[in-house]
């Protein structure tokens, strides 16, 4: 086995790509949009609202943008890698955030996306509830390690109110224009 292939292979697992879509031109463009569109939406907020996508209370609006995990495929790496741009590019932010960051933003959508048909009357509260948790704890433990200022529970505990409030609120409202519209059916299907 040459060794280039065996790093796309151990790539694509981690962002639970099947062999085919790697050259699916859709799914490379949704990945792409996806990654774009989480980057731009958080230096808009950023931007307007500044200190809101850092630190522990934070509440990026582009987490919303996770609800996508329960449609395409594609999210995962659009989302995962949407993170670590903002993360590398932001002045900002810890330098293990890059690392501790993007892992918690990889392990939330792909949760998302291997729950997205445990569904509650067709609304995926399980999946909804993935980003704070892997938020809160990874993210946490990150701001505990370099800040100290409090305690390991108080920075989980502000990172997961973030989560939760950019999923379930405008988060909800994308989940539910994307099925009313039935976008699921048009736009991601691959």
């Amino acid at each position: 086995m040459r060794p280039s292939a065996f790093a796309v292979t151990d790539v694509a697992a981690i962002f639970c790509i099947r062999r085919d879509n790697m050259k699916n031109p859709r799914f490379i463009t949704h990945a792409a949009i996806i990654a774009a569109l989480y980057t731009v939406l958080t230096y808009a907020q950023y931007l307007l609202w500044p200190e809101s996508t850092s630190m522990a209370v934070q509440v990026r609006i582009s987490e919303a943008l996770c609800v996508l995990a329960f449609f395409t495929p594609a999210a995962v790496p659009g989302m995962t890698i949407g993170c670590l741009l903002f993360n590398l590019t932001y002045a900002g932010t810890l330098p293990l955030d890059w690392l501790v960051g993007t892992l918690a933003t990889l392990l939330a959508v792909w949760g998302m996306r291997m729950t997205r048909n445990i569904t509650v009357k067709g609304y995926p509260i399980l999946g909804m509830l993935l980003p704070a948790l892997t938020n809160g704890l990874l993210v946490g433990w990150e701001l505990t390690y370099y800040i100290g200022e409090a305690s390991f529970w108080y920075n989980a505990a502000f990172v997961a109110l973030g989560e939760l409030i950019a999923l379930l609120l405008p988060g909800t409202v994308l989940f539910c224009a994307i099925r009313a519209r039935k976008l699921d059916k048009t736009l991601f299907s691959l």
